[in-house]
């Protein structure tokens, strides 16, 4: 697992007010090593490019947030995120999604930021991508 990775990872988590846990180390170190392993799969690549890391690093936040929120019943009100502000607007590419008013739960809007972790910068892998033969 790329060290530096997984401090991007963490770092990206706190911005969103998620304190990690000791626990918490052994599940995000298995979500950067699987963002490790699709970037160097999709890109056919043997490390992780330096232009991909903060994708990596948001894939690694994506993965962790959804499998805390799929094992963790009390994970919306431990967790410490604070989803009354986090998604005001989305954008991803030339593409803008703005939320207004209270139209969304807080689960929904953290469905909204892992889908958004998840997918965001899948399209540089493909200035990295190698041909296979």
């Amino acid at each position: 697992m790329d060290t530096a990775l997984y401090e991007r990872a963490a770092a990206r988590l706190a911005a969103f007010g998620l304190t990690l846990t000791e626990a918490d180390s052994a599940l995000l170190a298995l979500a950067v090593e699987k963002a490790e392993w699709t970037v160097k799969n999709d890109c056919n690549v043997p490390e992780v490019p330096e232009g991909l890391l903060p994708v990596a690093a948001d894939m690694s936040a994506g993965e962790f947030l959804r499998v805390k929120k799929m094992f963790g019943t009390d994970f919306l009100t431990e967790s410490g995120l604070d989803l009354e502000q986090a998604v005001k607007q989305i954008q991803l590419g030339d593409t803008t999604v703005a939320f207004s008013g209270d139209s969304q739960t807080p689960e929904q809007r953290l469905d909204v930021i892992i889908d958004a972790l998840l997918k965001s910068g899948r399209g540089e892998f493909a200035c990295y991508r190698k041909i296979r033969w």
